[in-house]
């Protein structure tokens, strides 16, 4: 796990759903589409290759006809404890062009001893305004209801 900094955000949950469960729900696309952002926006899976290089790219839209497009590339990618992708680049190694918020995010998923998972997002930002801009747009809020649907869509992934 990483060591966080004041231009980290940081949210930790114990889930009641096993680690395998977690993982599987992150490492499939067919399944991501379904909780990586909170209804009513929906989440299309432009490009999943999941390895180190390996494109990730989203794209989120909400009810009005807001988009967000988000592509970037896996850094590590460690089957059932840990992803970590990042906005900053693209697809192998490439740097991202028109990232408007470059960040890292470390996706850590562990044993909790009672079936469930520990869960840790660690999303690392390049400077405290990056970092407060982030948190502004309710990133607790945001991933926090995304974890919610995870656990929620991972219960039946079992």
């Amino acid at each position: 796990m990483i060591q966080a900094t004041e231009l980290d955000l940081v949210i930790t949950r114990t889930l009641r759903v096993p680690p395998a469960a977690i993982w599987k729900a992150w490492s499939d696309p067919a399944h991501l589409q379904h909780w990586w952002c909170p209804k009513p926006w929906t989440t299309e899976v432009l490009a999943y290759d999941l390895r180190p290089g390996g494109a990730f790219h989203t794209r989120m839209s909400g009810p009005d006809g807001e988009v967000s497009d988000n592509p970037g590339s896996f850094l590590v990618v460690e089957p059932g404890a840990r992803l970590v992708f990042t906005s900053a680049l693209a697809a192998d190694w490439r740097p991202a062009v028109d990232s408007w918020m470059p960040m890292t995010a470390c996706i850590d998923i562990a044993p909790d001893g009672a079936g469930g998972t520990r869960y840790t997002a660690t999303v690392l930002h390049r400077d405290l305004a990056g970092r407060e801009q982030h948190e502004q747009m309710g990133f607790y809020d945001g991933w926090g209801v995304c974890i919610d649907q995870l656990e929620a869509y991972a219960a039946g992934l079992r």
